[in-house]
């Protein structure tokens, strides 16, 4: 048993032999300042040291320490080493040519040099495999750096109970890392330099978790699953955080607290003050008091804005000419056909039917109030709108409850004919007023689709704006969302063959959806809008044509933004016939491989309708859920996509870069949340309809701060199904 010790003890002190190399003296370097050499040394933005000749500095100094500075120091900050520190920067100055600026980085890194060696000679030559101590000789290799009496004072505290018990729990603590460092004696000084060389990029410097990823790369070239969760937590971080937040993105993925005067992920050299990152001192309760205050300050104006804002008497947007609301038409003796408008808050049509002109005409019974005429409603437009002279007979308050009834209206909100009055219209422009006692369905289709068009080049105006302007915070209360549209297509439905099971068609172009089809449209299809119920793929196929017609090609958006068929790409085909959607994704994706564009993915689920906005160029997946669930519901989408971006990245005649080339990011949106099981369909349209407005490639995880909300309010959902409603009458499909 003794001998079996004396053999390992004898191994471990003759260690030194399997060492082939002699120790770093670095005679090139010496040797050249002898004749005359200076060696030029260069930094990166942040501080660090990088090639060429860094290496060759960080060697230098190593042996330069190992010369000056006795093993025996534990502590770098003794002022007994200054005359040994100051002979090292000496020399330092005398091989390379170097700024007096940068002593302090040396210093600190020949202090780090000098702990690394005492680790090396203690580990290497004082513990065996099972990490005991081992009372070993002073290695010969090492005779002309360490004397003696050095060797014997190291020895004794390596054996201290103290430095022992410190030692094993660093040792534990640094034994199994979850992601450990791979990239060897390169720093990430000069790991960022490599990247950055091999992509040929002009960027100075990248970000923290590109540099931690990489440097956790083996020599296999990819990264583990935990490192990539991490990555991906921080692309998502980043979209969120701002520049200044204090605490780094990575050290929130990571979930750990950052020490002061670290930058997680930079290497050594980068601090705060490098970075030039203040930290804040946390605000005082009177600070906090008046944040507090000045917010509600900003609420209360906000709230004034909008109730002044909802007083305003609107004009029609039907027409480019103002609406002149005191206008008296010269309504004919007799029964005519007319539009019953309203002035509050704003000017519209509510209704139509037939204005009594007739001398001595009484309103059940009674004398009718000053400036109004006898009027039956026969159409109600906009059902909830309030009459303006309530009946007491009928009990009568809406312009829905009054049809069929007498009710009195003022002279000046009656416009015989179905003519809507303006200030000034030109002779060729006018509409000739009918005075018969009937008008064909055409004729007032035709009327209502004028109308819808003018109305409907005016909004696609204003989402023009919003994309120039890129989505400028509102501070104008929005107009309350009127169902004029969904009355007008209704009862225009009800005059043709549609309810009893016939259908129409609508050319879908192959700008849409990559192929060129005719889409039909039923009788359940208007049902669906009409009665609030869950969409089907009929009526978002048709609003995308409605985004495609009115907010994309007008605004030259259709080179940024494309879409997907949902009818092709959805979770049913996608477990039946993956080759078929698959083929059909990168056929798309393929036929706009040199440009930058976002496609969105209306996806159904088989009950559920969500949002995916892919980038495949940057291979960045958006996924947008009013229900709240990540892409990990469906694993089997989430495989499919990956799929098809991994083979469009390597379909491609301009390579990814090598950064890029391991992962594809999925980041999860915080977008508005649906409060019952049927609205997911119009939040998902909303959704592309907030994108296109804005013109933004790239989606905030928090969501567009223009429409950021809890949830889409009943008349934001309500003007999703009006701008249908209004699209399928300028289409004419009730013809």
């Amino acid at each position: 048993m003794a001998d079996d010790q004396h053999e390992e003890v004898s191994k471990k002190v003759s260690a030194e032999e399997e060492i082939r190399r002699g120790i770093t003296v670095m005679r090139r370097v010496v040797q050249g300042r002898s004749r005359g050499i200076i060696l030029d040394v260069y930094w990166n933005n942040q501080g660090q040291l990088i090639e060429p000749n860094g290496h060759t500095l960080t060697s230098f100094i190593g042996a330069l320490v190992r010369n000056e500075i006795p093993i025996t120091c534990d502590d770098w900050r003794n002022k007994e080493l200054n005359e040994s520190k100051e002979k090292i920067w000496s020399e330092i100055k005398r091989c390379f040519n170097i700024e007096e600026e940068r002593r302090g980085f040396c210093m600190k890194l020949a202090g780090k040099l000098l702990r690394g060696f005492r680790t090396f000679l203690s580990s290497k030559f004082l513990k065996d495999a099972d990490g005991n101590f081992v009372d070993a000789e002073l290695p010969k290799k090492y005779e002309s750096l360490i004397s003696a009496e050095e060797w014997e004072a190291f020895k004794s505290k390596r054996q201290d109970p103290v430095f022992q018990r410190i030692s094993a729990t660093n040792r534990e603590r640094a034994s199994s890392p979850a992601y450990p460092y791979r990239k060897g004696r390169v720093g990430y000084g000069r790991l960022e330099q490599s990247m950055l060389q091999k992509e040929e990029s002009s960027e100075t410097s990248l970000p923290a978790h590109v540099l931690w990823k990489e440097a956790r790369v083996g020599k296999s070239g990819v990264p583990q699953e935990e490192v990539l969760h991490v990555y991906q937590k921080c692309e998502e971080l980043s979209q969120s955080l701002s520049p200044d937040d204090t605490k780094g993105i990575l050290s929130r993925a990571l979930d750990v607290p950052e020490y002061y005067g670290r930058v997680r992920g930079k290497g050594f050299g980068v601090t705060p003050t490098s970075l030039s990152i203040k930290k804040g001192k946390a605000p005082s309760n009177r600070e906090l008091h008046a944040r507090l205050e000045a917010m509600q300050a900003e609420l209360d104006a906000l709230r004034r804005e909008r109730e002044a804002s909802a007083s305003t008497v609107y004009r029609d947007a039907s027409d480019k000419d103002s609406i002149n609301c005191t206008f008296q038409p010269n309504i004919p003796e007799g029964i005519s056909h007319c539009q019953l408008y309203l002035s509050s808050p704003y000017y519209r049509m509510v209704g139509k039917g037939k204005v009594h002109n007739v001398s001595g005409v009484l309103l059940h019974t009674r004398e009718l109030p000053a400036g109004c005429l006898k009027v039956s409603v026969d159409i109600a437009v906009e059902p909830n709108a309030a009459l303006p002279y309530p009946s007491d007979d009928s009990d009568a308050t809406t312009v829905h409850e009054a049809v069929g009834s007498f009710v009195a209206w003022p002279t000046n909100l009656i416009c015989v004919g179905y003519e809507t009055p303006t200030k000034s219209k030109s002779k060729d422009n006018a509409i000739p007023r009918h005075t018969e006692s009937t008008v064909s369905r055409k004729e007032l289709q035709e009327n209502e689709v004028s109308n819808a068009s003018a109305q409907q080049k005016k909004e696609v105006s204003n989402a023009s704006a919003r994309v120039k302007s890129f989505g400028a915070k509102k501070t104008v209360a929005r107009k309350k969302t009127t169902t004029k549209y969904r009355s007008c297509l209704r009862t225009f439905l009800e005059m043709t063959d549609i309810p009893t099971g016939g259908v129409r068609t609508l050319h879908m172009e192959v700008g849409i959806f990559g192929f060129d089809y005719d889409q039909m449209i039923g009788n359940e299809d208007f049902m669906q809008v009409f009665s609030h119920e869950e969409i089907g793929v009929n009526v978002v196929n048709t609003y995308i044509r409605f985004l495609y017609d009115k907010l994309m090609r007008p605004n030259g958006l259709d080179v940024s933004f494309g879409f997907l068929a949902p009818a092709t790409v959805n979770l049913v085909l996608i477990l039946s016939r993956p080759d078929t959607v698959t083929e059909y994704v990168l056929r798309i994706l393929m036929d706009n491989k040199d440009a930058e564009k976002l496609f969105f993915i209306p996806f159904n689920t088989g009950g559920h309708w969500l949002l995916l906005a892919i980038n495949p160029i940057r291979e960045i997946v958006y996924y947008l859920d009013s229900l709240g669930n990540d892409w990990t519901t469906y694993p089997d989408m989430k495989v499919l996509i990956d799929t098809v971006l991994q083979a469009f990245r390597a379909q491609r005649d301009i390579q990814t870069s090598r950064r890029g080339a391991n992962s594809i990011t999925w980041i999860k949106v915080a977008c508005p949340q649906q409060r019952n099981q049927i609205d997911c369909g119009y939040f998902m349209l909303r959704f592309m309809r907030d994108t296109l407005a804005l013109g933004r490639l790239k989606i905030p995880t928090d969501y567009f701060e223009e429409f950021k909300c809890a949830f889409y309010t009943k008349d934001q959902v309500d003007e999703i199904k009006e701008e249908w409603c209004q699209f399928m009458i300028e289409l004419n499909v009730c013809s």
